[in-house]
């Protein structure tokens, strides 16, 4: 378990951090600019805090009250970053057995060929990185930390230089180390579609604050964190049940609150299971009947059962079996006479949805 309390600041950023974590993954999530490279520079003793502390486990790693500061590389903390920070000189399996050499053997918890294996780079080893992609150099990167044999692993935003493919082909090798070498990580990311590939428990933050720990529909649906998901287009995010993957059309076909709505055909989505699908809450359009004729494929009949204004418009709230939250013009709340009861129907264009990917098992 990792559990902190502590607080930083440096010029006009304050950051002040307080919870514990005891997920095998947590994610942790926010804009640019919130705080999250800040966080894990501070777990991993890159930087000190002002004051508070930080425990793994048992292990006091910082307090500033008992004057106790765990050098970095005493602390068993692994860090993987988005620049993979390889040695140019040294060629693959020399990088990979870096850390690995600096420690005791009994404290070595993997075998060089085990991470190698684990990470399919045995084809890599006599190469150099300037002769490697770059997901191989992040593979390279990950071996290097386990090698290391980290109690806790933090990924800084690893995948953020990637293109979309070999975002998914790394990720399937974080989630090979969370399932079969079974360390805790924090996986720090402002894509909430890389974090539910590995866990769907989340630290949120936000201009230095934490603003919800736990579940992640659990802390984006929280009454504090309205802001903070508008911003980040996460305002509506449900779980929808796949139905079929229609080739013909280009079209995954789902069931939403008992609402047949089509959405962009994906490799994520498993038929039968049910996946997390979000929309902005401004990519949705209102009309008082059912339209013919108009390319939008999905037309979702609802209630309206509150509305408040916003700086920008209107934020219509409309049953459609749950909550859907919708931002309109005051033009267009007044051109459509729209009030409390009224039903509607929500138009939204099949591109307009996103994909998160199949519920984890728990």
């Amino acid at each position: 378990m990792l559990s902190l309390d502590m607080q930083f600041q440096r010029g006009n950023f304050n950051l002040e951090a307080n919870f514990a974590l005891d997920n095998p993954v947590t994610g942790l999530f926010g804009a640019s600019g919130s705080g999250k490279s800040t966080l894990l520079s501070l777990i991993a003793g890159l930087t000190n805090p002002n004051k508070g502390w930080l425990k793994l486990s048992d292990k006091i790693l910082f307090h500033s009250a008992k004057k106790i500061n765990i050098a970095p590389d005493k602390r068993n903390i692994g860090v993987v970053f988005q620049d993979n920070q390889l040695f140019p000189h040294l060629p693959v399996n020399k990088n990979l057995l870096y850390g690995y050499k600096r420690i005791k053997k009994k404290q070595r918890r993997f075998g060089m060929q085990e991470i190698v294996d684990l990470l399919e780079i045995e084809h890599l080893l006599k190469k150099r990185p300037y002769q490697l992609s770059g997901g191989e150099k992040q593979r390279i990167s990950l071996g290097r930390t386990l090698l290391a044999s980290p109690r806790f692993l933090l990924l800084d935003e690893p995948l953020a230089a990637l293109d979309q493919s070999l975002k998914e082909q790394i990720l399937s090798f974080l989630k090979r180390v969370k399932d079969e070498l079974e360390i805790p990580m924090i996986y720090i990311s402002h894509s909430m579609d890389e974090i539910l590939h590995l866990t769907d428990q989340l630290v949120v933050i936000n201009n230095g604050h934490i603003i919800g720990t736990g579940h992640f529909m659990d802390v984006l649906g929280e009454n504090g964190t309205q802001d903070f998901t508008s911003m980040m287009g996460l305002e509506n995010i449900f779980r929808a049940t796949i139905i079929s993957n229609d080739l013909a059309s280009g079209l995954t076909i789902a069931n939403l609150f008992g609402n047949r709505i089509f959405l962009p055909l994906s490799k994520k989505y498993v038929i039968g299971k049910q996946s997390y699908i979000s929309v902005r809450s401004s990519e949705i359009a209102i009309a008082k009947q059912h339209i013919e004729h108009i390319s939008i494929q999905n037309q979702i009949k609802g209630k309206i059962f509150h509305f408040i204004p916003n700086d920008t418009g209107i934020t219509v709230y409309i049953d459609i079996g749950g909550p859907l939250i919708v931002n309109i013009t005051r033009k267009a709340f007044v051109d459509l006479e729209l009030r409390e009861n009224d039903e509607v129907h929500c138009l939204i264009k099949v591109q307009s949805f996103s994909c998160f990917g199949k519920i984890l098992d728990r």
